[in-house]
């Protein structure tokens, strides 16, 4: 529990001290959500009626809760390894769970800030957001994302030995799978084969049952279709991650 405490303390430290990085986190996913409101203001997808508003800030918001996730252990997992660090950590009593765990909790921390205030915004007038009644579902739905790329970004920082390939591969999983995912674009607006595609992406999970939670699209199943999506990926990638991860460049 001292090695999980200090792991954490150290790694909030230094994720406050570093303030372009904080800056862009939170406003990068707020940049996209000011874009498309100006874009798509006033529109409504005809196939469902909602908003592109509405798809779009679900999306958005759930790509940059799982893109923040991803980058932020992945470059931490590639730094610490080049630094050594890893390396001493290994050779103290701190299990691997604390250093995983540790990057957990503060991701939860990033994502619970991002979402209240990608949302806040969101709800401003001009965007107009209007939450579902059940949108306290969104918290227990963002964990499980987060879980999820989590553990997709320590495959990614475990794989990586410079900032340049993380960024290289987490930019090759992300966008793509932001774009095919309904993160920018509609699915119901794409043709059905493109739709299947995005079947085995976990970003269609989380987006689906963020918006079910969020604004409403679809019920309760969807956003337990979705919530077993982000479970069933969290396995697989937890599996990978496992076998992946290396505490030093050759072991």
């Amino acid at each position: 529990m001292s090695a999980y405490t200090a792991l954490t303390a150290a790694g909030y430290r230094a994720q406050v001290r570093d303030r372009t990085t904080v800056f862009f986190t939170f406003a990068f996913p707020l940049i996209f959500l000011v874009v498309f409101g100006l874009i798509f203001r006033g529109q409504a997808v005809e196939e469902s009626g909602f908003s592109y508003l509405s798809y779009t800030a679900a999306g958005v918001l759930s790509w940059g809760v799982a893109n923040a996730a991803v980058f932020g252990i992945g470059f931490t997992l590639m730094q610490w390894r080049s630094d050594d660090i890893l390396r001493m950590i290994r050779m103290s009593p701190a299990p691997l769970s604390s250093v995983i765990g540790s990057r957990y909790v503060l991701a939860l921390g990033v994502g619970l800030v991002q979402s209240l205030l990608f949302v806040g915004v969101a709800m401003l007038p001009g965007f107009d957001l209007v939450p579902a009644s059940r949108w306290p579902l969104l918290i227990p739905v963002m964990a499980l994302g987060i879980t999820t790329f989590l553990l997709l970004g320590v495959i990614v920082g475990s794989i990586a030995d410079t900032p340049e390939s993380v960024a290289g591969i987490a930019n090759f999983l992300m966008l793509p799978m932001a774009f095919l995912s309904g993160s920018f674009f509609p699915l119901d607006a794409m043709p059905d084969w493109l739709q299947k595609i995005s079947l085995v992406m976990p970003l269609r999970y989380l987006n689906d049952a963020v918006s079910a939670a969020l604004i409403g699209r679809g019920d309760l199943s969807d956003i337990g279709t979705g919530s077993l999506g982000l479970v069933a990926f969290a396995v697989v990638f937890g599996a990978i991650a496992a076998r992946a991860f290396r505490w030093t460049k050759t072991s």
